[in-house]
């Protein structure tokens, strides 16, 4: 996930508050959303789905790990009933590594006109470039990487159940996303020079623009980056108000009506971030919200970040508990 240094200005966003009997701050009530029940997602499958991932090592392209990883996202999604494609292709990064990478696309109800796109990066940091103690170590990725993946694998163990959502759900695993340039090295190629926009995001920036299925198509997507620490707060991003604005305020709503206000928080947090979600919406034009991590008291997206810290010791079964809620919820309310 990208750094601080890579938010651009944010901009206003009108949001009305009222006071309770304490005097803090509270969005304004609005009448029930009249949501129907959703299947709630298990706690402990969650952090299992990620304690997997860690276990096996730092999922850096090129390596033995990101094979096995692979592998195995594509066993489970088969089991749990998906219709899988493995995206595989080469592209370059900063300093000039050749690097394997596969996005991993799995679709359920298939023939269902409706679609929703789910998604995640599962791909890893290949340096924690924010480490105080070794800017070059590989990290776990629990968080930044894990959580959105353990995510959309519990939703697919509930898809394949005895009470499916109506709609069509696409779930993609992008890769490459986190390979960008490490935070101390300066005067590399510019990522255009390579076809690219960044050197970020490189599965998100590939498939947009050779989908797996030339004609594909959602009525909008969801992406889940860093939603599983302890301590998380999400906001509303740029990219995600300017181009998907209306899923955006409808997910968080139902975040309020679920309960979860403290974590789903109303305002604007950052600007036009340069997440998957922004390539999904300029290049392959669904309109796509992020839900991610990010800690606004402090300009940053958590003390783990881009380190060795990023382990299980951060994960939180209830904030991974509490998103796969909220998602299952907007599935199940279409």
């Amino acid at each position: 996930m990208k750094k601080a240094c890579l938010l651009l200005l944010a901009f206003l966003a009108a949001i009305t508050f009222s006071c309770d009997s304490t005097g803090s701050k509270t969005s304004v009530a609005k009448a029930s959303l009249n949501l129907k029940e959703a299947p709630r997602p298990n706690k402990d499958s969650l952090y299992a789905f990620v304690e997997q991932q860690v276990e096996f090592g730092p999922r850096v392209p090129n390596t033995e790990a990101h094979e096995h990883a692979a592998n195995w996202f594509v066993n489970k999604f088969e089991g749990y009933g998906g219709k899988v494609t493995v995206q595989a292709f080469k592209d370059r990064v900063y300093d000039g590594t050749e690097v394997q990478l596969k996005n991993i696309i799995a679709s359920f109800n298939p023939s269902a006109k409706k679609r929703i796109l789910l998604a995640a990066h599962w791909d890893t940091r290949p340096f924690g470039d924010k480490d105080p103690n070794n800017d070059m170590i590989k990290i776990d990725g629990a968080n930044d990487g894990g959580s959105g993946v353990a995510v959309l694998l519990e939703i697919a163990r509930i898809m394949s159940g005895d009470n499916p959502p109506a709609v069509g759900v696409d779930m993609i695993l992008f890769d490459g996303e986190d390979w960008g340039q490490h935070e101390n090295m300066s005067d590399v190629a510019n990522p255009r020079d390579y076809g690219k926009e960044s050197w970020y995001c490189l599965g998100s920036q590939y498939w947009s623009k050779n989908k797996h299925n030339p004609n594909y198509t959602a009525y909008y997507g969801i992406l889940l980056d860093m939603v599983g620490a302890q301590g998380s707060t999400f906001y509303y991003d740029g990219v995600s108000q300017q181009n998907a604005g209306r899923v955006l305020s409808r997910t968080w709503d139902i975040a309020h009506e679920l309960g979860y206000s403290n974590l789903f928080v109303k305002e604007m947090g950052m600007g036009l971030i340069i997440d998957d979600h922004k390539f999904v919406n300029e290049h392959a034009r669904i309109p796509m919200i992020d839900i991610i991590d990010y800690r606004k008291n402090v300009n940053d997206f958590g003390p783990y970040h881009h380190t060795q810290e990023d382990n299980l010791s951060v994960i939180s079964k209830d904030v991974l508990g509490a998103v796969a809620h909220v998602v299952l919820t907007v599935l199940y309310n279409e």
